[in-house]
């Protein structure tokens, strides 16, 4: 069994979450710039077995497509050529943001941590890839 990858992806930076080797937990990885994405990614599936790759997919209230799903259906699609034997799903993403940026403030964490948006985006990939598992089961 491989891992499973998440993926909040923004035009300036992307949230990254793994599970582990059995796909039990989820957990933030890192926060990325976009333009070195897709070679991480690359990276990331030389040195661990992967299994999938799960996109966020951003959806408005009324769960039609919004501005940026252009760019990202088209990193999705990317992804996918480069890694063949890997599965690219994709998971609804709205309030994700909302969601990690209320976990945060909960945390504990200082003021300047709390105020950090690449934790916020970690978080985020964090949630969708839990959001995913739960879906899975």
């Amino acid at each position: 069994m491989g891992r499973i990858l998440a993926i909040d992806y923004g035009t300036k930076r992307v949230g990254v979450a793994e599970t582990d080797d059995f796909q039990i937990i989820a957990s933030p990885v890192d926060t990325i710039h976009s333009s070195k994405i897709v070679k991480w990614i690359v990276n990331y599936a030389k040195k661990h077995e992967l299994d999938v790759v799960v996109v966020g997919e951003p959806k408005t209230l009324s769960n039609e497509e919004t501005d940026s799903s252009k760019v990202i259906n088209e990193f999705a699609v990317h992804i996918g050529r480069k890694l063949p034997g890997v599965r690219i799903e994709r998971v609804d993403e709205r309030f994700t943001s909302k969601l990690a940026k209320q976990a945060i403030s909960i945390s504990g964490l200082s003021k300047k941590k709390r105020e950090s948006k690449e934790l916020v985006d970690a978080i985020s990939a964090t949630i969708i890839l839990q959001s995913y598992m739960d879906q899975k089961k």
